[in-house]
């Protein structure tokens, strides 16, 4: 009788709780099942819509001040002498570079003219009338057909150049000769910053390494963590307070000592499975005031941090990899889908929105995104992937002009000598 209760009570239970969908185990099991589905994933894109905020409001730029910075160890280039009318001056051109999706190189701006590379890693000093003063290639017949692309930092009267196959070398800056070359393990994906007697670089490897400028050998190296996958951004890396401070293709940013290559602070942004999928992800350059180091990314964050402790000042809300630019006490950026915002730098609160895409159809805009900018005297000067600049006043934030430049892709703004270039693939176009 008794077993017979017990078989009456196990089918009882049975019926009523594992199988029985209206139970109470059951939707504990498929709240489970619905919690692990909506785990937000950290490379999930999140559609974040933009709007304009107080377009009423208008800047005060009476105490402006403009410089005409071209290497600043701090990306800190701030407000740059500009008040051209954007008129094409001519071209410095060059053969077409291949296999790229960017073109994200800057040139070496001198007195007396500037360098470039072509598609064969051809280095290219042209005089102010684009007159090209000397050519030097320092590339075998076989790293040649791998199409280097380079990145340059002068020093006194050498200029050092790291490349994307992994070797780095020096040049005399008057006559393109080769003063050292070497190889590293891994190609490089960064900026190059040179302090003193050293120069320093990351690799596609979030490897920071120390060279030193008189022969390329290594000082010191500091490898942070490594992603499986390959980023499609180039790392960013800024000098301050004997301090080198970088990013890696996972968002770390991390501080070290210029010395001795050990690390001051680190602060992670991202989760830890960020591991397994950087290449869609985009960080800014780090830009510094020298108190707070400033940077955005795609993942809908801005980032102020204490420069000496690593300490997040605040976070904000908004979506850009492009390098903002301080002005005062004001921060300029502008979001992936083209509004323009001006953030208040010690507070990080959002003082105006204003959309400089409004002269897009919706398909279009969709389509195009920012690829950097520059501030002037008194306008701000955007470039994007549809190869477009946009020339909107910066008090008002209202779009001025739209000029074309390229039916193509093409680089960042840059000023120098009051005049703004533009690299488009084959040429670098210059306006008063």
């Amino acid at each position: 009788m008794i077993r017979l209760l017990a078989l009456f009570i196990t089918f009882f239970l049975l019926n009523n709780c594992s199988f029985n969908e209206n139970s109470r185990i059951w939707k504990d099991k498929e709240k489970d099942l619905s919690e692990k589905e909506n785990v937000k994933k950290i490379f999930a894109e999140e559609e974040v819509k933009a709007s304009e905020f107080n377009q009423e409001v208008k800047l005060d730029l009476s105490g402006l001040r403009t410089n005409n910075k071209i290497i600043d160890n701090t990306n800190n280039y701030g407000a740059q002498s500009y008040e051209g009318q954007l008129e094409k001056i001519g071209n410095f051109k060059f053969s077409k570079l291949d296999e790229i999706n960017n073109l994200n190189y800057k040139p070496i701006f001198l007195s007396d003219g500037l360098i470039f590379f072509d598609k064969k890693g051809t280095i290219i000093r042209y005089d102010n009338n684009k007159k090209v003063l000397w050519k030097k290639n320092h590339y075998t017949k076989s790293e040649k057909k791998l199409r280097p692309k380079l990145n340059f930092a002068i020093k006194e009267n050498s200029i050092f150049i790291t490349d994307s196959i992994a070797k780095y070398y020096s040049i005399n800056i008057e006559t393109g000769e080769l003063n050292w070359s070497k190889n590293n393990t891994y190609p490089f994906n960064s900026d190059i910053k040179s302090y003193k007697n050293k120069i320093f670089v990351v690799d596609y490897k979030n490897t920071l390494r120390c060279y030193k400028i008189e022969d390329g050998s290594e000082c010191w190296n500091l490898q942070t963590e490594d992603s499986f996958t390959i980023s499609n951004a180039k790392y960013s890396l800024i000098l301050i307070d004997e301090m080198v401070v970088f990013s890696n293709s996972i968002g770390d940013i991390t501080a070290v000592d210029i010395e001795s290559g050990l690390i001051t602070w680190q602060l992670p942004t991202q989760s830890s499975s960020i591991i397994n999928e950087t290449y869609n992800f985009k960080i800014s350059k780090l830009v510094s005031d020298g108190k707070s180091v400033y940077f955005s990314n795609n993942k809908n964050e801005f980032y102020s941090v204490d420069v000496k402790t690593g300490v997040v000042n605040w976070i904000n809300d908004l979506n850009s990899n492009i390098t903002p630019i301080i002005t005062g006490n004001l921060i300029f950026t502008v979001s992936n889908d083209g509004y323009l915002y001006v953030v208040e730098k010690n507070k990080g609160n959002i003082l105006r929105i204003t959309d400089l895409f409004n002269n897009y159809k919706i398909k279009k805009r969709k389509e195009i995104e920012p690829v950097g900018f520059v501030i002037g005297n008194a306008n701000l000067y955007l470039t994007n992937t549809d190869g477009k600049i946009i020339i909107a006043d910066l008090s008002e934030g209202k779009v001025l002009n739209v000029e074309k430049v390229s039916g193509d892709i093409i680089s960042e703004p840059f000023i120098f000598n009051n005049n703004l270039y533009v690299v488009r693939n084959g040429s670098i176009v210059q306006y008063n």
